[in-house]
């Protein structure tokens, strides 16, 4: 994993829009979540439970995140991978905020807010990572679709 000193690069020009836009394309609850950092409540999600085979991509821009085979179960609410799809398809951040120390995943293209990468916690997984990622931060296709 990449520190958040060390954020990945994209290899496709970023996503750039002006906060007017983000506000048009994206539903009041998006933006809360993607453009403000906002967290949406653990077990309400579309994604948090689902075993459907595809690619997430990111809800605001459309670059391909995670995949159903890196997802697993972790019983937190919220959907979890134990990686990206690739390296640089996601960026990290420090997160200071709700008093706690966390490292922040950001969408590389469009800087949009998924949510957080925990380690150590023993889930099992090949990297021993949890991406801890809003539901409402993604967007579930067909493999054939992506």
């Amino acid at each position: 994993m990449n520190t958040p000193e060390n954020t990945s690069k994209t290899t496709s020009a970023p996503a750039e829009k002006t906060d007017a836009q983000w506000r048009e394309e994206l539903t009041p609850e998006e933006y809360r979540v993607l453009r403000q950092a906002g967290t949406e409540r653990p077990y309400t999600g579309e994604y948090w439970d689902t075993h459907t085979e595809g690619v997430y991509q990111c809800r605001a821009c459309g670059s391909q995140l995670f995949t159903s085979k890196e997802k697993f179960d972790s019983h937190c609410g919220w959907p979890s991978f134990w990686a990206p799809l690739a390296e640089g398809t996601v960026r990290y951040l420090h997160d200071r905020t709700m008093g706690m120390d966390r490292v922040e995943v950001r969408c590389a293209n469009c800087d949009s807010h998924l949510g957080h990468v925990f380690e150590g916690e023993g889930y099992g997984t090949p990297t021993d990572q949890r991406f801890c990622i809003n539901s409402i931060s993604l967007r579930l296709v067909n493999p054939e679709e992506s």
